[in-house]
């Protein structure tokens, strides 16, 4: 038994049957084929409306051509429709005994015979097929009948179903199918085929498996008998416990009866309870409703019946199924709102830091601006310290410098001025009034002014070393002020020096330099209109020629 269960499997992957369909690719092509279920239908529809409208313009008297047509119609109905192939089978039976053609009347039996066993009415197909006189067949014929007798008893022990009766009516069964087998040519179609039902009807599964598989492999029936070998495949291979190659080859049964108009089935049927078995109530459920409607439309009763028994089942599974979808559909609802609220909540919370986080950014930048502005603004109050400072020291050393120039040359007129008055006290004593004048005409006003201006100079260049190099950069060449040889500084220049130590009062200017206030005005506005510059920004570069270095002290006290 095990050598040949392992030949059956070795057979089965050599032959590759199915071998690259999986159950899901084979699914997903019967869900397309029972779309195209209709389409099938309409093309064997139109099939049988030619052969009728063939009928009906043969002559009434053409029984034999009538008979032929009626028997083709019947072939197309006997497993599409079964009250249209009993009306075209009752119109054989008048033609046959028009003919006096007994072997036609028999035959004529015998499919009745056939469809009445496909629409379940035993105890009338029994009735018709006993009275079969199977003298005169041919050997074809007989084996067809043999076929149905076989068929007949074995139906029979199935519906019944039981220990009493079953058994003996199997028993005829397979005699009637020994019978068959006996009248064909071994390795035949229908050699390889009864010998391989013989075997399914006796139990002899792993046998039966092995020759149908043989017969697959080489026949390869087409249409119906396509779907009968494959669904009786199926079945050996759920008795053996190989449940995956049991749906395969079933769902192949089922595509095939889709593409033949098979209406006569059972292939279907068993597929839902195989889905249903497997937990697949979606396509258990339609697969129930379509052998369902294939029955009824059949009008086979044995067939409702047994679907009957089992649509309830099926459809509270459904129903089942689909409270538990639904179910499991709240709960996921339920899950993913509460989810959803905990985002909501996380984002929210996240949303509100991150605001107070810009709030802190945004407050942080305000006050970085503020210090910034403040630091800019502390860097110009230094800078003006650093140059108020810079002006203090410069002041400081220039007042210095100054100061001690100016001692110095009060001193000188202290000693001159009391030298001539001592001369003058001695001369008014000795009464040599005559004399005074020649001390008074001593004093050269001009040359004590011209050497003012001259030690002004040599003291504003010691301060200034680059005034006029300086100066002269704010005019053209052509208008530069340049001292002369013996010349320290020009009056011009000399005017803007003093402007340059802050006197900027034109009535002092003029004091000094012993000038009219008007004077220095001219000389002033001369000189700038000849500037390069503009009178503010010239006044600005004046003011801002440096001073020589300052003294250590007092670069100090600027620093500091």
């Amino acid at each position: 038994m095990r050598a040949a269960i392992l030949t059956i499997c070795l057979l089965s992957y050599t032959l590759g049957v199915l071998a690259s369909d999986t159950t899901d690719s084979l699914l997903a092509r019967l869900k397309t084929e029972i779309e195209q279920k209709a389409m099938y239908d309409h093309q064997k529809e139109q099939r049988i409306s030619m052969m009728r409208d063939s009928l009906q313009q043969l002559p009434a008297g053409n029984s034999a051509q009538q008979f032929q047509l009626c028997s083709r119609l019947y072939e197309e109905y006997k497993s599409y429709k079964y009250d249209s192939a009993y009306v075209y089978v009752s119109r054989m039976s008048p033609l046959a005994d028009r003919m006096h053609d007994a072997v036609k009347v028999n035959y004529t039996k015998m499919k009745l015979g056939f469809i009445l066993l496909s629409a379940g009415k035993y105890k009338e197909a029994f009735g018709v097929i006993e009275t079969i006189d199977h003298t005169g067949f041919d050997d074809a014929t007989l084996e067809s009948y043999y076929a149905v007798m076989s068929r007949a008893w074995c139906d029979l022990a199935a519906y019944n179903n039981d220990v009493t009766w079953s058994p003996s009516y199997r028993t005829k069964g397979l005699s009637y199918s020994d019978s068959a087998i006996r009248l064909v040519h071994p390795g035949s179609y229908g050699a390889r085929f009864l010998a391989g039902y013989r075997d399914y009807n006796n139990g002899n599964n792993a046998a039966a498996l092995k020759e149908f598989l043989a017969f697959y492999q080489q026949f390869k029936p087409a249409s119906h008998d396509d779907a009968i070998a494959t669904s009786l495949l199926s079945e050996l291979y759920q008795r053996l416990g190989d449940t995956e190659n049991a749906t395969n080859y079933l769902i192949r049964a089922v595509i095939a009866d889709l593409q033949a108009s098979t209406k006569e089935t059972l292939a279907i049927f068993k597929l839902a309870e195989l889905a249903s078995a497997n937990g697949d109530i979606d396509n258990a459920y339609i697969y129930i409703q379509e052998a369902l409607k294939d029955a009824a439309f059949y009008g086979a009763r044995q067939r409702q019946i047994q679907i009957s028994a089992v649509l309830p089942l099926i459809a509270a599974a459904k129903v089942n199924f689909v409270e538990s979808q639904k179910k499991r559909f709240l709960i996921y609802l339920s899950s993913t709102i509460f989810l959803l609220l905990v985002i909501i909540l996380i984002s929210f919370l996240l949303y509100k830091q991150l605001q107070q986080r810009a709030a802190r950014e945004r407050l942080i930048q305000q006050n970085n601006a503020k210090l910034a502005a403040m630091n800019q603004e502390l860097m110009a109050v230094n800078a003006q310290v650093v140059e108020a400072n810079r002006k203090f020291a410069e002041d400081a050393h220039i007042k210095e410098e100054y100061i001690g120039y100016f001692f110095n040359v009060i001193s000188g007129y202290i000693g001159k001025l009391e030298k001539i008055k001592i001369a003058l006290e001695a001369k008014t004593v000795q009464n040599k009034l005559d004399q005074i004048q020649s001390i008074t005409s001593q004093i050269e006003v001009n040359k004590e002014r011209e050497a003012l201006f001259q030690t002004f100079d040599k003291v504003f260049l010691k301060i200034f070393p680059n005034f006029v190099t300086s100066f002269n950069a704010l005019f053209k060449k052509e208008d530069q002020l340049w001292p002369k040889d013996h010349e320290m500084l020009t009056t011009d220049l000399r005017i803007f020096a003093l402007l340059r130590l802050g006197i900027s009062d034109n009535e002092s200017i003029a004091r000094i330099l012993q000038y009219s206030a008007k004077t220095v005005y001219v000389y002033k506005m001369r000189q700038k209109a000849r500037s390069i510059y503009s009178s503010t920004e010239f006044d600005q570069r004046l003011m801002a020629i440096q001073a020589v270095e300052m003294p250590a002290r007092i670069e100090e006290h600027i620093t500091a």
